[in-house]
């Protein structure tokens, strides 16, 4: 069922992202938009509360809980850059806002742009790490939250291989066809 859930919530939060920026820059209805895009950390609260409640009915955890933890984590971390994004779209489709500017793939910026998404993945651990560790607390039995135990394992290793390829870039910065006769 949780993972079922995680679905829908991850549907719902572009639903209310789409429908939140349709209103603003399509209807000119900014109070309304503004409204709808608030409305996306109540998909949280109901992943949380639904994943918290499905451990406290005597279920042994499983995998889907630890995504749900790590869902939350990445949303609240890493969702004002995912709404801001497709807003800059809106904007400039609906609105006459100026084009999207296109990320560095080259350089110092390139590097300084992989390390702050790293230090967004940071925080969604964190976050996600928190709520796993709740659930465990909260449930109360070792024996039946094993599972959430190994996701905080696994999430670790991954975080550790992002810091080496995001701050790789600092250390060896991606050059250019123009740049490399010149170094």
């Amino acid at each position: 069922m949780i993972g079922w859930l995680i679905v829908a919530c991850e549907i719902g939060f572009w639903i209310f992202v789409l429908a939140g920026l349709s209103a603003r820059y399509v209807f000119r209805l900014k109070k309304t938009g503004a409204v709808l895009l608030l409305c996306t950390p109540i998909i949280d609260l109901i992943l949380l509360t639904a994943a918290v409640l499905d451990l406290q009915s005597g279920k042994e955890a499983d995998v889907t809980h630890g995504i749900a933890a790590i869902y939350i984590g990445a949303t609240i971390a890493f969702g004002h850059k995912m709404i801001q994004w497709a807003d800059v779209r809106f904007a400039h489709r609906y609105a006459g806002g100026p084009a999207p500017e296109k990320p560095a793939k080259l350089g110092k910026e390139h590097a300084s742009r992989e390390r702050r998404g790293w230090y967004r993945h940071f925080a969604a651990y964190v976050i996600g790490c928190a709520l796993l560790l709740g659930m465990i607390v909260l449930t109360g039995d070792a024996s039946r939250t094993e599972e959430l135990i190994n996701t905080i394992r696994l999430w670790s290793i991954i975080l550790a291989a992002d810091f080496l390829y995001s701050f790789s870039y600092t250390l060896w910065p991606r050059k250019g066809k123009e740049s490399e006769g010149s170094g």
